[in-house]
């Protein structure tokens, strides 16, 4: 579809959040006709995770975004799903690759929201590419258990915070889920609450920054309980670590269920999202240093900065073996 004011920002770069809410729609569609294919029973399929992805190249007004997903490993229980996002400048034609993003679907029955059903199987090419699939599973499922147990934190209000430390830019925004937020199972859509967690962590880049940003990559987005329609949902943001040139943003859900079934605030959904600043020519521009105060906040920072190094060296293993 064409990207329209609405879906991005001052500078009119589209909005990190509109892609991902783009790209967790065509995963949607594609685990859930292939999970009921085969399937005795109705099911939708939920989104658990979303691996890390990079946003290669800005999306503008007046572009059209084309969204196309594939299936590439299937678990007794999961879905794994590729999707590639292209730009297409409709008036010079040119097109340009802007994402890749790997996500996990589970299928819940239609009759049962706590049931899990059994995914019909996909047919390999090679044999490769199962053992390749099993290995990625495997890993994403130790990952999303080692997130799960270490999601205790909150953010508190910090009382007339000094610029550049992490009380000054530190943001949380409260939405009531409503029925349009939801899934036929009265859930809400992934692609909803990432669109939210990027909204948030946009609002704590700029107050670091006081220029204009943009969403660089996310780390894996972990879904640990599902929304339901009627809770009301915090989504918090904080600075973790900046580079040079980069910011690290923490953003988690917490959702507080207040019409069928009361119970206590818990923990939904965490991710780390990392931005850019850029000037009015979109060119980027420093980073102010973050001033971490306590001894959390360094913390925090050391690992955000053990993130940013194994990415970078990462990144350049991937332009060596290219150049190769």
């Amino acid at each position: 579809r064409i990207m329209r004011p609405d879906d991005a920002n001052i500078a009119g770069n589209v909005h990190g959040g509109t892609i991902l809410k783009m790209i967790e729609e065509a995963g949607a569609i594609i685990s859930t006709r292939h999970c009921n294919s085969q399937a005795e029973e109705p099911c939708v399929a939920a989104l658990a995770r979303v691996e890390r992805t990079d946003f290669l190249s800005p999306m503008c007004i007046g572009e059209v975004a084309n969204v196309s997903a594939e299936i590439t490993y299937t678990s007794r229980h999961s879905v794994e799903v590729q999707v590639n996002v292209m730009s297409e400048n409709i008036l010079t034609g040119a097109k340009k690759l802007t994402n890749k993003a790997t996500l996990w679907y589970v299928p819940l029955s239609l009759k049962n929201v706590n049931k899990v059903l059994e995914v019909p199987p996909i047919q390999y090419t090679r044999k490769e590419q199962e053992d390749e699939g099993k290995k990625r599973y495997e890993e994403q499922k130790l990952d999303r258990l080692e997130t799960k147990q270490r999601n205790g934190d909150v953010i508190l209000p910090v009382i007339n915070p000094e610029p550049h430390t992490v009380g000054y830019s530190q943001s949380s925004l409260i939405h009531l889920v409503g029925p349009s937020d939801c899934t036929l199972l009265g859930f809400v859509h992934g692609g909803v609450t990432m669109k939210l967690m990027d909204e948030v962590a946009g609002i704590v880049a700029a107050r670091h920054c006081k220029t204009n940003i943009v969403t660089a990559s996310v780390d894996a987005i972990n879904f640990h309980e599902k929304i339901k329609k009627g809770c009301v949902i915090t989504i918090s943001g904080r600075m973790t670590f900046t580079s040079n040139k980069s910011m690290e943003i923490e953003v988690f859900v917490d959702a507080d269920p207040f019409l069928d079934e009361p119970r206590e605030r818990y923990r939904a959904v965490s991710a780390f999202f990392t931005y850019v600043s850029l000037s009015k020519e979109g060119k980027p521009l420093p980073v102010p240093q973050l001033l971490t105060e306590t001894e959390e906040e360094k913390r925090r920072f050391e690992e955000g900065k053990g993130r940013y190094l194994q990415t970078k060296a990462k990144r350049q293993a991937q332009m060596q073996q290219a150049a190769q």
